[in-house]
């Protein structure tokens, strides 16, 4: 059963840094493809990015240049580096594994951006 856990959240002021991890175990993480959502307050939840199993990356418009994901298939983890951090990215980040009619969710890491 594939588990999906992360960490590295919490409050950050505007402008700051985070770097979340999410760990990987229960298959075999490299046919993944690995996603950060997030869901604000009274908000669906949304993509922030994602990562192909062959590294290609995918990020929403609200975080273009200022988040990147990243993988490491040797450590079977997930990050999402986030700079330039603003009050509007304040919300609960899931990690998401996919493979073809798989789906996995972590249980969120609350990132909270003070202005």
């Amino acid at each position: 059963q594939v588990q999906l856990v992360e960490s590295g959240g919490g409050l950050v002021q505007t402008g700051g840094s985070l770097r979340l991890s999410c760990a990987f175990s229960g298959s075999s993480f490299s046919i993944y493809t690995m996603g950060w959502y997030r869901q604000a307050p009274g908000k669906q939840r949304e993509l922030a990015a994602t990562i192909t199993r062959a590294g290609s990356t995918g990020y929403a418009d609200s975080v273009k240049g200022r988040f990147t994901i990243a993988r490491d298939n040797a450590k079977n983890t997930v990050y999402l580096q986030m700079n330039s951090l603003k009050p509007e990215d304040t919300a609960v980040y899931y990690c998401n594994a996919a493979a073809w009619a798989s789906v996995y969710w972590g249980q969120g890491t609350q990132v909270t951006v003070s202005s």
